[in-house]
C-alpha cells in the first residue's frame, strides 16, 4: 500500500511542480516583476540542478526578444531592483522541490521493483530466509520528505495569490474586482488557499518520526508508512488546488492590464484557463469553475501548453548559453544582446528554428 500510494503521490507531485513554475511566471508578469533574478550568472554560481532548471524555464517563459511581453515592455526601465521572495526566489525554492521529488521517485521506484515479503524464498539455492525487507522505513521517509517539499509550492503560491488580490502590493483592483464593496471578488479564493496551506502544515508532521510496538513487542519498531503515504497524497491534492487558485487569479489580473498581453507562451495558458473559467465581472458561484481548473492542472494541461516551446528554448540555451541573459540596463527585460558573444550575432538567422 505504501509504495502504491507513494507512486501516485510522486506522479502527481512531478506534474504539479513543473506547472508551478509556469504559474509563477504568469503571476510575475501580471505583477510587473523583474526577471533579473533569473539571470544565468546568478544561478551558475549556485549550481544546484533543480534551481538552474527552474531559472531556465522562467527565462524562457518570460519576456525576451524571442518571446516578448507587452506587459513587461510597459514597465521597462521602471527602476525596480528586486521583488518579494515568492517571486524573486522561485528557482531556489521550486528547485529543491523538484530535486526532492526526484529523490523520492528513486526510492519508490526501487521499492516497486523489490522483494519485500517475509520470509523470502531463494529457489535456486533451496533456501528460505526470514529477514526485514518488509519494513517500510524507506518509503515512509520518502513520503514524509515528499509532503514537506511539495507543500512549499503551495506556501509560495498562496503568498503570490495574496499579492494579486492586494491593491497595495499589485496595483490591481482590490480582490481583483471592478465593483468592490458589493462584490467580494477573489477574496474568498485567497481565504480558501490560505486554509489549505495551513492544513498542509499539520499534514506535514512526519509520520515516520513515530513508532508504536505491536505483536507482543515482536514488531517493536514500525514505519507508519501507510499514514505517511496517505498524508503525502492529501498534501499534493491541496497543492494542486492552491496553484489552480493562483492561476485563475493571475488570469483575472490580466483582465485589468488589457489591451496589453503577456508572452505568446503564457497567453496560451491564459487562453486555456478561459475555456473553463470566464472573467469574473460580478460575484458568482465559482466552485465548479475552480474544480475545472484544478482538473486542467491534474491532467497536466498547463504544462502541455508550454512544454514544446520550453524544449526549443532549452535547445537554444544549450547552443548559445547566454542568449537569454538580462540586459543590465533594463531590470525587467531578458534580451538577445551583445553580451552573449559574437557567435550569437553571427548565428542570429538560425534563431528562427527555435522561435516557431
Amino acid at each position: 500500500m505504501v509504495s502504491s500510494l507513494g507512486a501516485l503521490a510522486v506522479y502527481r507531485a512531478e506534474k504539479i511542480a513543473k506547472q508551478a513554475d509556469v504559474i509563477a511566471a504568469l503571476t510575475l508578469d501580471v505583477l510587473k516583476g523583474t526577471t533579473r533574478a533569473y539571470d544565468t550568472k546568478i544561478h551558475r554560481v549556485r549550481p544546484h540542478q533543480g534551481q538552474n532548471d527552474v531559472a531556465r524555464r522562467l527565462r524562457a517563459l518570460l519576456h525576451s526578444d524571442l518571446n516578448p511581453s507587452e506587459i513587461a515592455e510597459s514597465h521597462r526601465n521602471c527602476g525596480k531592483v528586486q521583488d518579494a521572495y515568492t517571486l524573486r526566489c522561485v528557482p531556489q525554492v521550486h528547485g529543491v522541490v523538484h530535486e526532492t521529488i526526484e529523490f523520492c521517485k528513486g526510492i519508490i521506484t526501487k521499492e516497486l521493483n523489490s522483494a519485500t515479503d517475509n520470509p523470502l524464498i531463494f529457489a535456486d539455492q533451496e533456501e528460505i530466509i526470514s529477514g526485514g525487507n518488509f519494513h517500510g522505513e524507506y518509503p515512509a521517509k520518502a513520503m514524509d520528505f515528499l509532503a514537506i517539499a511539495v507543500q512549499e509550492l503551495a506556501q509560495m503560491s498562496e503568498r503570490r495569490l495574496e499579492r494579486l488580490v492586494n491593491h497595495e502590493l499589485s496595483g490591481l483592483p482590490t480582490f481583483l474586482t471592478k465593483f468592490g464593496g458589493l462584490n467580494s471578488g477573489f477574496m474568498t479564493v485567497q481565504l480558501c488557499a490560505a486554509s489549505l496551506v495551513s492544513e498542509n502544515k499539520v499534514l506535514c508532521h512526519p509520520s515516520s518520526a513515530d513508532s508504536i510496538p505491536t505483536s507482543c513487542n515482536q514488531e517493536d519498531h514500525v514505519s507508519m508508512g501507510g499514514f505517511a503515504a496517505r498524508k503525502a497524497l492529501k498534501v499534493v491534492e491541496h497543492v494542486e488546488a492552491v496553484l489552480a487558485m493562483e492561476l485563475i487569479a493571475a488570469c483575472q489580473g490580466m483582465e485589468f492590464l488589457k489591451p496589453l498581453k503577456s508572452t505568446t507562451t503564457l497567453q496560451k495558458v491564459y487562453d486555456l484557463v478561459r475555456t473553463v473559467f470566464k472573467p469574473l465581472e460580478e460575484d458568482r458561484y465559482m466552485h465548479p469553475e475552480i474544480q475545472a481548473v484544478i482538473h486542467l492542472v491534474r491532467e497536466n494541461k498547463i504544462w502541455d501548453a508550454v512544454s514544446p516551446f520550453l524544449d526549443r528554448m532549452a535547445d537554444l540555451e544549450s547552443d548559445f548559453p547566454d542568449v537569454l541573459r538580462q540586459n543590465t540596463t533594463s531590470p525587467t527585460a531578458a534580451l538577445l544582446n551583445s553580451s552573449c558573444g559574437e557567435s550569437c550575432t553571427a548565428q542570429a538567422i538560425s534563431f528562427d528554428k527555435y522561435a516557431h
